[in-house]
């Protein structure tokens, strides 16, 4: 007879935002904060004290015509680094209909401090059903930037719109110190490499760099690891990948206070 699987933090959310895949790896998050596991566990639960907004989020994506949106899919490991991190500013490159923005925005608010920046190209469905070779994230005729972002969490949230190349330079300078930066805009190694290295002298110590699809942009997210002497931490067998900013300077130091190993979900 199979065993049933163990309860986890966030089975109640993932019920009702309707998103399987995004059950959260806790050995991910604690690798990347350097807190125990048991820690991430506990602030992962705050996730289920938002039941109702997580049904909201899922609502307007099923009104826009997106059931099935992709989007990032470590939504409550996003809400869990910003609780365990108490960043002052967070600062997101992609938004869309504004999944990893909602969850951001959700632990900021349960921190009672700190603000987001987004920044955020939008591309426009063409027509009333998405066409096959549009992009999934395209917005649905009649929605915005940030569309499933219930209203009650925007109070801390800044929405930048336009091109990562004109706009994340002067964020970056009025969003520091950065405690979270995450990329998940135009994937390529150029653009990559450009946005880590425009919000590395803004970095706090100790901050968490993240960056979705890595499977299109090559050795970037690698290399910049490499620079600060830290490892690249990859959640599961999937595409998004982060590290953890050296507590001191110096890549010695970091590599001394950093986990070594990659992780696996």
């Amino acid at each position: 007879m199979p065993q049933r699987r163990k309860a986890g933090p966030c089975d109640q959310a993932l019920r009702q935002l309707g998103d399987t895949r995004a059950r959260p790896s806790i050995r991910w998050v604690a690798a990347l904060t350097g807190v125990a596991e048991l820690k991430v566990r506990d602030a992962l639960a705050g996730v289920e004290q938002h039941l109702e907004r997580l049904a909201d989020i899922r609502a307007r994506h099923e009104e826009g015509g997106r059931e099935f949106y992709a989007q990032i899919r470590a939504p409550f490991e996003l809400y869990a680094l910003v609780r365990l991190l108490r960043p002052k500013f967070v600062v997101e490159t992609g938004v869309s209909s504004g999944v990893s923005s909602a969850h951001f925005l959700l632990a900021l608010r349960d921190n009672r401090h700190g603000h987001l920046h987004s920044i955020d190209l939008p591309t426009r469905q063409k027509a009333a059903d998405l066409a096959a070779t549009e992009s999934p994230v395209s917005l649905p005729p009649g929605r915005e930037t940030g569309w499933a972002v219930p209203t009650a969490l925007r109070k801390r949230w800044d929405l930048h719109l336009g091109p990562s190349q004109d706009l994340l330079p002067e964020v970056a300078r009025s969003a520091r110190p950065i405690g979270l930066f995450l990329h998940d805009s135009l994937h390529t190694p150029e653009h990559l490499t450009f946005e880590l290295e425009t919000v590395r002298p803004f970095l706090v110590p100790g901050s968490v760099v993240l960056a979705d699809n890595t499977n299109w942009t090559g050795t970037a997210f690698d290399e910049f690891a490499a620079s600060l002497g830290v490892p690249v931490l990859r959640r599961g067998r999937s595409s998004l990948v982060g590290l953890r900013a050296p507590i001191m300077n110096g890549p010695a130091s970091a590599r001394a206070r950093t986990p070594r190993s990659r992780t696996k979900r």
